[in-house]
Formats: C-alpha cells, structure tokens, sequence
C-alpha cells in the first residue's frame, strides 16, 4: 500500500468535507489487497484522537465542523464579507466561517440571524458557509411568484439565495393565476429538486403597486394588519382634557418634518434666557396614555417592535387611529404630550431640566425645506409670522449646540441618503440624494438633547432606563480600517482607547482628498452596531455618556418604555411602567434590537427590489458606479445614477489569478498585476436585474485596473488564505483536463 500514516491525515485535514471510507480508497486508489490495511490504518488515527467519525460516517479532524450545521451571523466585515459561528460551539474560539453569496449577492442577514449551512473547510481552516435555509422564517413555507410553464405551474421564490422552482400541482394551486404573489406550502418529497408547494394565501399580482413592499415585509414576518381585539380598544379613545397637564397651548410650538412624513409626533420650541443660554421644550406625543402596559395594543406594538418604513408606504408600530390621528401632532388641534423644559447655557451644555406631562397646540406643520427656505429670505405665508418668534430663536439655538456637538467630537460621517422617487402608481421613476439642511440637523440636536435629558433624569431618580448604547469599535476590526488607512497616507492613534474625536479629526483631514467618500466608508463599516439595553455604556458615535431614545414612541417600543418610567419615576399619573416591565426589560431589550433590524433588512430589500425591477428595463446598458466591497467571491459595485448595489462575480473578470489583499482592499492580479480596489471608479454593463429577489448582476466593461489615482500599490499580503484561481479560460482549461 503506497500510503503513509501523514498522507492519509494530511488529506483528510485538507478536504473541504468530512470524508468516508470510500471517498477515501477512490482518492488514494486502494484496491484488492490493500483494503484491510487501509482500514486498519484509518482505525489506528480514529483511536489516537487524531481524526474523528462525522455524523454520517466521514472522517475529519477532531476541531472540524459537522458538514452541516446551524451557525449564527455575529459581524459583517469591512468588506461586506457576512461571518458566523456554529451555534453549538461555545466553550472554545471558533473558527472563521464566511457565509458565500450566490450569484446575486448575500442574503439579507443580520447578526444575530441563524441559518442551516453546508460547510466547506479550506486548506487554511477557514470555512465557506453555502445556505441551506434560513431559520427565522416560517418552516416549510415559500413566499413567491405564480409562473405558466409548458408542463403547469411553478412558484419562483422571490428569496435571491434560492436555487431552483418549486411544482405546484393542479389540484394544490387553488384561486391562484399567473402572476399572483403566494405563500405555498412545502410538500414532502424525496428529491430537494422535485419538490412541490401547496398554495395557502394569495397576497396579490405583480402588477400591483404594492408588491415590493408586500413581499419584503413578507420575507421578514411583517404584517400591515392589526388584530381587531388591537382596534376595537382603539375606537374609544380620545384626546384628554386639561386636569392635572401642564398648560402648553399658548407656547408656539411647531413640527418641523419632511415633506412625506406619515406621523408628526415631535414639535419644538426655543427662547433665549437673559444668561446668553436658551429654553427649549420638546413634546412629543403622549403615546403611554393611550398605550397602557399588558393591553392587547401593549402587546402588538410590542410584537412590532417598531415602525417600519418602504418607498411607499408604512407598517406601523401602532393602528392609524393613534398613529394618524390621537398621537399625531396636528397643527391647530389639542394633543396630549410628554414634554421636557431643557435649559442650555451659552455653550449649549444643558444646565437642567424638567419633564411634564401637557396639553399642547402645533402653532404649525412645516417641512424642512420650507423651514430653511424661510431663513433663507424665501418665506410663505405660513413661515412669515413665525420668524421672529420661532424660526430665528430655534436656529440660534441650535447654533449652540451645533458648536458644543463639534466640541465634545461625535462622530460626523458624510454618507448621503437616497431616496426613491416614485410615480403616482408606485412605480420608481429615479432616485435622488435627500438634501441635509441645516433644519435636518436643528431638529436632530434638540432631539439628541432630549434623548440625554430623558436617560439622565432616570438615572437621577435610580429608575430603570432602556438605554440606546453604541460600543466603541471592536479593536479587530479599527486594525483593519488603520492599515487601510496608513496606505492612504493618513493615520490613527494606535495603543490606547479610540475617541469619537480621533476619529472626526481623520475625516477632516480626508476632506481634501479624492477618496474622502472611501475613508468614511471604511471608518462606518469598522463601527459597531448600536442597540437597546438597561444597561449603560455611553454612545460612542454621539460622544455621551447617557443616552435614551425618547422622542418617537409613535414608532419606536424602546421610546415607549423610556416614557412610562419617566411616569413612574415623577409621578405623572397613569401609564408608568410596573414591575414585570421592569423585571424584563433586558429581554425586552433584545427584542426590539433584534425588530429593529428585521425592519432595516425589509427596508433596505424594498429598496433592492425598487431599483432593481427600475433597472430590469435596461439590461445591456453601461453604467458609472463605484466598487463597495471586495471579496475573495468578486466586486460589489454601487451605480452612480440609482444608487443600487450589484455584484460582478469573480469568474468574469479578466483572466488572471487573482489575491484578495484584506488590508488593502483590493483584488490583484498575480500575473497580470490589474488592481480592484475598493472606492475606485468603474463602468459596468448589466447583466440581470431581478426586481422579484432584488438582486443585480453586473460585469466590467474593458479589461484595465480599477484603483485609485495617486495611491500606491504596496506589495501584496501573502496570499495564505485569500488566493483564489479565477479566470474564465483558465478555469474552463482546468476543467476540460480533470475530465
């Protein structure tokens, strides 16, 4: 037998998968007589320890990974790589598992998020997760398409990780047609690609203009209805007298929002004080009042978690009777409040304050840019007689604060928001880029001021507080946006605790550069995620030490929890938050970090799906965009004119073999030295533009490098674990010799 005892461990340690007696004798072609010694010899490394018996029969050493498994998404890397651990590891370090996209690009996960995976471990130990199923959806349901076929119906689902159609027999396709949007129901089967799904609920036609929102809340287990236990004990509610509220109505206050905002619960106010400082109210709607712990309302917004946002529409946290109407600050209109008196000194530090519960009276509704236009010197009937008593006093104001928030040093990323335009039967005509007013950003700071007021008078009172907390950024993840950086000839502190401030200072430097746009890239994605907690470690992109959101209970639960112990705590009367609250706000917590990010993920796959059925009319066409992420799999690519993020898959770029340099993020080529890094600016041809998964493909249009003028190609990082053998004829040479 020509095999020794560290050439069969050697293989086995290598293989992507465990392997099993027979994978084994047809690698090392054991045959006839050799066949007992083999065995004898797989024996003896089984009793040594040094391989061990996968469930299913094969063999792999003792610290690998079952072939499939449940892992859990824990970060996504400054790359866009989507990395998990096992779920059942957790009394060691476990290794590194990158979750592989398909051909359209990642799933929409989230850390926190599980999924059943087939792994594949690679010479270096790391392993490439290919998903089964996602765990934190329905089981054994599939949201998707009606498609006619020559030999029946078949659903296409509208998740971009699957792989194949499902049958649909005649007899299980019930009122559905071609077309329609449906939930099917998996049947057994002994083939996975045989499989056939009975349909249970149609949601509508393609056509119709709410399919993209219906099927991304869909995809995430969101719902537009509410149970009608939930409004029957809406229909008598009704805005409360005066009693024991505090009289706002004579206080001018405004809302100030944008020009599509479905909900105004914040309105505003501001006067200078004879110290040189300011008296600011914010109120915000007394959502506690009508939503009382435990009620059937309590329950589905706690459920909900949280608003959430489409192109065209919402799904709100609460029914419309509150959310449109009891809670909404409507100008002209008595409205019960939650409102704080804060005081600031000359240099925007807040002195005091007071929290009160009122009645209050919007002087007016207006927009962010009707607000700016005005002072600007362009005002309308309704701005011209607030000027000098609101308009002028709350810009001051904010002025204060402005300069103490680049005092104190939070975080100032410029990362501009898109935003869909559609036409009058929801269809997507373009996108543009939200303008950042200053009125965006008065609003902002009286909201922030607010937010510390609310979780330091908890704190002053010992009372239980949900906390928004944003960690500092994990120190693997700032190694590697700070060798990124020191390639662009900029640099940060090393060896000791990061600021807010080190890290606004970096920025200001990059202001100049051409690749400004790719610093505050790299610097967001070395971020950490903020969530909810009782437990408080400051907010690390704001600079504080305490922060609560208190601002929008309207549609958000933690806002809502922060109320009711501000009632409790100060004795406000009803609706305060009772013991079991208080017992389970660290579970609570956790739920609606995790809401939140379902909604976000629903949100951005609308999106997705908007600008990719936009872009499905012009497939062929070329496009400027940018490259967003590198990856051992390809480039994502951001298009300059939508916005909409596509991937060109590694395969297709030009023949070479190709080295993912982590540090710099760039793909170069080993032969032919053509450079891909991150930030730099290509012109792409689409391929496919799926508006039912969302997913775009793309690919390079000509064969030159794309990196960035004037920065310097250092020597690439050993390859080690990030070579990967790409190339079309190559590849497809390889092939024709392995057969």
């Amino acid at each position: 037998m020509n095999i020794t005892r560290e050439e069969l461990l050697s293989y086995i340690a290598q293989s992507p998968t465990p392997q099993s007696k027979r994978d084994l004798a047809k690698a090392f072609a054991i045959k006839g007589d050799d066949r007992l010694p083999f065995k004898k010899m797989l024996r003896a490394l089984e009793n040594d320890g040094d391989i061990v018996k996968q469930p299913g029969g094969g063999f792999s050493i003792p610290d690998a990974l079952q072939e499939v498994t449940v892992i859990e998404v824990i970060d996504i890397d400054i790359d866009g790589d989507v990395l998990a651990k096992p779920v059942q590891e957790k009394d060691k370090t476990p290794p590194r598992i990158e979750i592989q996209p398909d051909k359209k690009g990642h799933p929409a996960l989230g850390i926190g998020d599980r999924v059943l995976a087939r792994l594949e471990r690679q010479p270096d130990g790391v392993y490439e997760a290919h998903i089964i199923r996602r765990l934190d959806t329905p089981q054994g349901h599939v949201l998707g398409l009606i498609r006619k076929q020559r030999n029946g119906f078949v659903l296409s689902p509208a998740d971009k990780k699957a792989r194949y159609d499902f049958d649909i027999a005649p007899e299980d396709l019930g009122t559905a047609k071609e077309g329609d949007l449906v939930i099917g129901e998996v049947q057994p089967a002994r083939n996975v690609r045989n499989k056939k799904v009975r349909i249970v609920q149609v949601i509508g036609h393609e056509t119709d203009p709410k399919a993209i929102s219906l099927i991304s809340a869909h995809e995430m287990g969101l719902r537009e209805e509410f149970p009608a236990s939930v409004l029957k004990e809406t229909r008598e509610m009704a805005v409360p007298g005066l009693e024991k509220r505090e009289d706002l109505r004579d206080i001018p206050l405004v809302t100030i929002d944008g020009a599509d905002a479905r909900d105004f619960d914040d309105a505003v106010f501001a006067q200078k004080d004879r110290e040189g400082g300011f008296h600011l109210i914010v109120a915000i709607a007394d959502v506690s009042f009508y939503v009382r712990p435990e009620s059937p309302l309590d329950q589905e917004a706690y459920g909900r978690g949280n608003s959430t946002y489409f192109p065209d529409r919402v799904i709100p946290m609460l029914p419309e009777r509150l959310s449109n109407d009891l809670c909404s600050l409507r100008p002209h209109e008595n409205r019960a409040c939650l409102a704080v008196h804060m005081w600031i000194d000359g240099e925007g530090t807040l002195v005091r304050y007071k929290f009160v519960r009122g009645l209050m009276k919007s002087v007016a509704r207006m927009t962010y840019e009707q607000v700016q236009a005005a002072r600007d010197g362009i005002k309308d009937d309704i701005t011209t007689p607030l000027m000098d008593t609101v308009i002028n006093p709350l810009y001051s104001a904010f002025e204060t604060l402005w300069q103490a928030r680049e005092k104190r040093g939070a975080l100032d990323l410029d990362l501009p928001e898109r935003q869909i335009l559609l036409d009058d039967n929801n269809n997507m005509t373009g996108v543009k880029l939200r303008e950042r007013l200053d009125s965006h950003k008065l609003i902002e700071e009286f909201m922030i001021l607010a937010n510390v007021a609310a979780a330091s008078a908890l704190e002053k009172k010992k009372a239980s507080c949900v906390y928004r907390i944003h960690d500092t950024p994990k120190p693997d993840k700032l190694d590697s946006a700070r060798e990124f950086i020191q390639g662009l000839g900029l640099s940060l502190p090393k060896g000791q605790v990061i600021r807010s401030a080190q890290i606004n200072q970096l920025l200001h430097k990059a202001e100049s550069l051409p690749y400004s746009h790719l610093v505050s890239q790299v610097i967001l994605r070395a971020q950490s995620q903020a969530h909810y907690s009782p437990d408080n470690i400051g907010h690390f992109g704001l600079a504080l030490d305490r922060y609560a959101h208190f601002t929008s209970p309207i549609r958000r639960y933690a806002d809502l929890l922060v109320h009711r112990s501000l009632v409790r705590a100060y004795g406000l009367g009803e609706g305060g938050l009772d013991d079991g609250e208080i017992a389970q706000l660290a579970e609570k917590s956790d739920h609606i970090s995790q809401t939140e990010r379902q909604s976000m993920q629903a949100e951005r796959s609308a999106i997705d799906r908007f600008t990719a059925a936009y872009l499905s009319t012009q497939i062929g066409a070329e496009f400027a965009g940018r490259i967003s992420g590198v990856s051992r799999f390809g480039l994502f690519v951001a298009l300059a004119d939508t916005g909409a993020d596509g991937l060109i898959p590694i395969r297709t770029l030009p023949d070479d073999y190709y080295i993912h340099d982590e540090v710099q993020h760039a793909l170069i080529g080993r032969s032919k030295k053509r450079v891909y890094r991150m930030g730099a600016s290509v012109t792409v041809r689409l391929r496919e533009a799926d508006g039912l998964t969302g997913s775009t493909l793309l690919e390079l249009v000509g064969t030159e490098s794309a990196d960035i003028p004037g920065l310097t190609l250092r020597r690439a990082t050993p390859p080690g674990r990030r070579e990967g053998f790409k190339g079309k004829k190559k590849k497809d040479t390889f092939r024709k010799k392995r057969k």
